[in-house]
């Protein structure tokens, strides 16, 4: 009897975008993508668009090309839904075959936002932590606080972790998640005493405020991720002075010189530091020193994702009866 693959659905819902969005394999992906930018005059990330609303919200508007898919984020960013159930991020990404001009697949932009950016965090854990199989301290018990979580226990081994967060009630249910996902976990009512304990630091906040001070660990990794805009901040202009004076800094990409809010309140020239792809590039090895690693997000991010994306679901596709 002949097998006959079954349709690729047109849209994928959060779970299913995430199921198609392996921790491992996007790390994986982005890196390929990193490494052939000098290779290829295909893709093509423009400036993202951001279009201020009321209440400090946002709308972006992310495309991004390889030559052979084509794809648009359309993202709201609402951070008054912070104190209600309705999530801070929301919208879709929308996936086209250059070709022909038709459209593939619909992706779920929040998941697609949480996971790639939690992918980019384990790679350049991976390249960069001085201690990558240390205790992890988490801050922030949102959304990027469990997909951080997650991917640092898939794709680094983490088998500890701390969780601070302004919300007891979020700190616990994320520490709950994480001992679903056999971890050993503890909420971090002394963050002081947390950053002594965790080489791996990883900050995910509203970034409407500093909470982070200090890295005292010769063997810190510490994971900047919320502040993409040069308002908004986590970490202490000491922190990252002292970061850049005892160890190494590295941004995501070049669009970090207008966007790390948490370097430029610092005073610090991001026009200079190395980018995740450089790291790549020229194979660095693991430092020895601390080390600040700033993300600010990029279109490029959510190409890589989505071209993992459409290959697991066109194999899953080709799998079904």
């Amino acid at each position: 009897m002949t097998h006959v693959p079954s349709p690729m659905p047109d849209a994928l819902d959060a779970r299913a975008t995430a199921a198609v969005l392996p921790w491992n394999a996007l790390a994986d992906e982005i890196a390929a993508l990193l490494l052939s930018l000098r290779d290829s005059d295909a893709i093509h990330v423009p400036a993202r668009i951001v279009m201020p609303l009321a209440r400090d919200g946002a709308l972006f508007c992310m495309p991004a090309t390889d030559g052979q898919l084509a794809m648009t984020k359309l993202i709201s960013f609402t951070p008054a839904n912070a104190q209600t159930a309705r999530p801070t991020i929301q919208g879709d990404i929308v996936v086209f075959d250059v070709a022909t001009g038709e459209r593939r697949l619909i992706l779920d932009g929040p998941t697609v936002t949480a996971r790639r950016t939690a992918a980019v965090s384990l790679l350049a854990a991976r390249r960069l932590a001085p201690n990558p199989h240390g205790p992890l301290l988490i801050v922030g018990a949102g959304v990027q606080g469990s997909a951080h979580l997650q991917a640092f226990a898939s794709g680094l081994g983490t088998r500890e972790v701390w969780i601070a967060s302004r919300s007891e009630k979020s700190a616990q249910q994320l520490v709950e998640q994480a001992r679903q996902l056999g971890l050993q976990a503890h909420v971090a009512a002394d963050l002081a005493a947390a950053t002594r304990h965790c080489p791996l630091i990883v900050t995910c906040t509203p970034a409407q405020a500093v909470v982070l001070h200090d890295a005292p660990r010769d063997d810190a990794f510490v994971c900047a991720v919320g502040a993409f805009t040069p308002a908004m901040v986590e970490l202490a202009p000491a922190l990252c002075r002292d970061m850049q004076d005892r160890g190494l800094i590295v941004v995501d990409t070049q669009d970090a010189r207008h966007e790390a809010g948490d370097l430029l309140q610092a005073g610090i020239a991001v026009q200079g530091l190395p980018t995740l792809e450089t790291v790549l590039a020229q194979d660095w090895p693991r430092p020895r020193t601390p080390v600040l690693f700033k993300s600010c997000g990029w279109g490029g991010w959510d190409l890589a994702a989505t071209r993992l994306a459409l290959r697991m679901a066109r194999r899953q596709a080709a799998a079904s009866p």
